[in-house]
């Protein structure tokens, strides 16, 4: 595995660009972003992308840097400022799709002007067999019979319009009759529901808009990275984070021709989520990941295992959810597989299935298995498929014989299970290397990524919610806790075999950042305080206890009027609670799909949301909430500083979002996305600019080459301590479950043994501590509730 070292930062700092905040604002933040100590700027992607868009990951073109905020002249004067000031860029690249917007995307454009022959066309998956030689557009809002009359052809421009949409016309039909008109263009527009079952061509996840990259293709990723590889060879770039990299055909394939093309000196980092213990595939050319494993870690030492238990029987008696087996994580998220494969995934499905039948049909010794069985068989095999997407190397440890005899016990007739064998050895690459089998191969692998992600991010994840601090990216809401003897075991391996990986708490991505999570999280130690709450509230109706549950504890973790907590994330006046809580609980229920969703909205039921947010927890119900938040202000405040100090000092390169050197509570995108705006300094932001700067001053420490060593503490109350030394100079200690702790009697006795020498606390004006003994915790945490110190010089 490569660390990258030399050109590893020390400390990256997140900014979200969009039109109301483009490269000069970002410039004009470096001073104090210098200031914090971190040692490079991580931008979000800064390629051409959809007019408007407030997020960049709808590239359009990818050999322009975004006119928007301030095309490259901007992008290069930021870079100049950066250095001027002590440090780097580390950029998002997003190699897996573009968007589908026309005209825009004129790559797209053109394949849609010209057909299979425009040079073009190797960029995309497009299954011209399947779609009867067109591309499928689902993009009218009707079926095209109700919509014919809004059809515009603009013969002089070569374009045929529908409102403000534009397409383009193939050579010489312009004249032609409507109907032969439309018959006669390589692409079919249609009804945007027809997209879930009759989409030809490949997609991020279930979003139409996103139409997938042929990055394996040597010339599309010499095409797709010339502009990227031209700023990293001048220097303006230092690091790459890699956005999806599962939904690439081959991403450690990807990954070595990236490498190649930066000379193996760029600090690269990879979105890619680990389930439960997997690993990182040791052969990446990377430094890591971009820190979803981390965050799970470091949340779940937060996490008291009893009282999520509690919880967890609180919420099944209370929420009684509808058709989960009484609210159990593990079938809960396979109900949601099922339902992903079957219905979202339907139009992916049914192109693994022609894949495979023309594998069949071409040998003689697979033929005869029925469509309906390979389809069924690939649908049982996805779902069992334990983690994101099998590998080319370790398939056989993903999609084992286990999964494929649960997938046979689906099929009735005995005989019609062989199709299973068939599909899992397509799979696993066992039945040749042909078109198609290659094909099939990374389709699944592709495919089971997008399954993983929509059933168990974006609906188990709003389906099951006990402690809705554990339902984030990476995370394991059957068993949310991590002990102290699992968290040092993580941080050995990362310290040894990733030393520069990634590491975050709060992103673009997280449902709800590192201190609404540390807020919630006390609830594991107080399930009793929680019930007496919904009991409180319960004189504001709700449409279903599941809402219920879900609305009261985000009204929790994001604090209302009368707690420091309701302001708006960024620290300006912002959207009110109301809105901030409706949009994120809107959003929670339509994912969820239990009484609404995005494509078949029920008014009635979301107008019944909008009103018990409305009259309970941004009404009569945000006082008793407020009067509990302020109970567990002490906790929480254990909790975030702690979380925050464990995220800058553990092994790895801590990813700092941006306004969360300060407490930053917020919510799911739009709410995390604001435009950048300087933290009002806190507890918190001291904690954070002593930490940052000692990776600044030790970064032999902090390092590539930094070593991690736990530290146990001796007493009662020795597991509410986690403390560790890196290297030889700088000593972590923080206290974990507080509530548990207070209730047992506080530290009685328990102590840490400093290593020898004289430590300096950083973080209490210089006190100074003598090491070779056992320190009362008590004494260590006299001040606040996490101690960083620092070896005298």
């Amino acid at each position: 595995m490569t660390s990258h070292a030399p050109s590893a930062p020390l400390a990256t700092y997140r900014l979200q660009l969009q039109p109301e905040f483009p490269f000069g604002a970002a410039a004009d933040a470096v001073p104090y972003l210098a200031s914090l100590g971190v040692t490079h700027l991580h931008l979000s992607p800064v390629l051409e992308a959809v007019p408007g868009s407030a997020h960049g990951y709808d590239v359009t073109d990818h050999g322009r840097v975004r006119e928007e905020l301030g095309g490259e002249a901007g992008l290069r004067d930021l870079a100049r400022t950066a250095r001027a000031h002590g440090l780097g860029l580390v950029v998002d690249l997003v190699p897996n799709h573009m968007a589908a917007a026309l005209p825009h995307n004129r790559a797209l454009w053109e394949v849609l002007r010209d057909g299979p022959s425009s040079p073009y066309a190797r960029w995309f998956d497009i299954d011209w067999e399947a779609g009867g030689g067109k591309v499928l557009l689902p993009v009218l809002p009707a079926r095209l019979g109700d919509v014919l009359d809004e059809l515009r052809v603009d013969a002089e421009a070569g374009v045929l319009r529908h409102g403000e949409q534009v397409f383009p016309l193939r050579a010489g039909t312009a004249g032609l009759p409507l109907a032969e008109l439309l018959d006669a263009q390589w692409y079919r527009p249609a009804w945007w529901r027809l997209a879930r079952t009759e989409l030809n061509y490949r997609r991020f996840f279930t979003i139409s808009d996103l139409i997938g990259v042929r990055v394996e293709d040597p010339e599309v990723f010499e095409a797709t990275h010339a502009k990227i590889l031209e700023l990293v060879r001048d220097g303006v770039v230092e690091g790459l984070r890699i956005d999806h990299p599962d939904g690439l055909a081959d991403p450690e394939a990807y990954l070595r021709a990236l490498d190649r093309a930066t000379g193996g000196a760029c600090w690269t980092v990879v979105e890619k989520i680990l389930t439960g213990e997997e690993r990182l595939p040791a052969a990446w050319p990377v430094a890591g990941t971009t820190g979803y494993d981390a965050l799970r870690r470091v949340d779940g030492l937060f996490v008291d295992a009893a009282g999520a238990a509690e919880l967890a029987g609180l919420y099944r008696r209370f929420a009684a959810p509808p058709g989960d087996r009484g609210g159990h994580w593990e079938p809960t998220a396979r109900r949601a597989a099922y339902k992903v494969v079957t219905h979202e995934l339907a139009a992916e499905v049914a192109c693994l299935t022609r894949t495979a039948g023309r594998v069949c049909a071409a040998d003689a010794r697979l033929r005869d298995h029925a469509p309906w069985a390979l389809r069924a068989a690939v649908r049982e095999l996805l779902i069992r498929v334990p983690v994101y997407r099998p590998y080319r190397t370790g398939g056989e440890d993903v999609l084992t014989e286990e999964a494929a005899a649960g997938a046979r016990a689906t099929f009735t007739v005995p005989e019609e299970a062989a199709a299973v064998d068939v599909v899992r050895d397509l799979a696993l690459g066992r039945l040749g290397d042909g078109p198609d089998q290659r094909a099939f191969r990374a389709r699944f692998a592709q495919t089971s990524s997008a399954l993983r992600a929509k059933s168990v991010e974006d609906t188990a994840f709003y389906r099951y919610v006990p402690l809705l601090s554990a339902n984030e990216v990476g995370g394991e809401p059957g068993g949310p806790a991590v002990d102290p003897a699992e968290f040092h075991a993580y941080c050995v391996r990362i310290a040894r075999d990733w030393p520069t990986t990634g590491t975050v708490l709060s992103t673009h991505d997280t449902k709800r950042s590192g201190d609404v999570r540390a807020r919630i999280a006390v609830l594991s130690e107080c399930p009793g305080r929680w019930a007496k709450l919904l009991g409180d509230v319960a004189r504001v109706p709700a449409p279903d206890g599941q809402l219920a549950w879900t609305a009261w504890q985000t009204a929790l973790g994001l604090g209302v009027p009368g707690d420091p907590g309701g302001a708006a994330p960024d620290g300006g006046s912002g959207p009110s609670v109301e809105e901030r809580l409706g949009g994120a609980l809107l959003k929670a229920v339509r994912e969820a799909g239990l009484h609404t969703s995005w494509m078949e909205p029920d008014e009635a039921y979301e107008r019944a949301v909008a009103e018990f947010v409305a009259a309970g927890p941004a009404g009569a119900g945000q006082h008793p909430v407020a009067e509990l938040a302020r109970e567990l202000d002490p906790q929480v405040r254990a909790n975030v500083l702690g979380a925050a100090l464990l995220h800058l000092t553990m092994p790895g390169v801590p990813d700092l979002y941006q306004g969360t050197e300060a407490v930053y509570e917020a919510l799911v995108d739009p709410d995390n996305r604001a435009p950048f705006r300087r933290a009002r300094p806190d507890e918190k932001t001291a904690v954070t600019r002593a930490a940052l700067r000692l990776r600044r001053r030790y970064p032999d420490v902090f390092g590539a080459s930094g070593t991690y060593a736990p530290l146990a503490a001796e007493g009662p109350a020795a597991d509410h301590c986690v403390a560790f030394l890196r290297g030889d100079r700088v000593v972590t200690a923080v206290t974990r479950l507080s509530l548990r702790l207070a209730e047992a009697g506080g530290w009685a006795g328990t102590a840490l043994a400093l290593p020898e020498g004289r430590w300096v606390d950083v973080l209490d004006g210089g006190r100074v501590l003598d090491g070779g003994r056992a320190v009362p915790v008590a004494e260590l945490f006299a001040e606040r509730p996490v101690a960083l110190l620092s070896r005298a010089e």
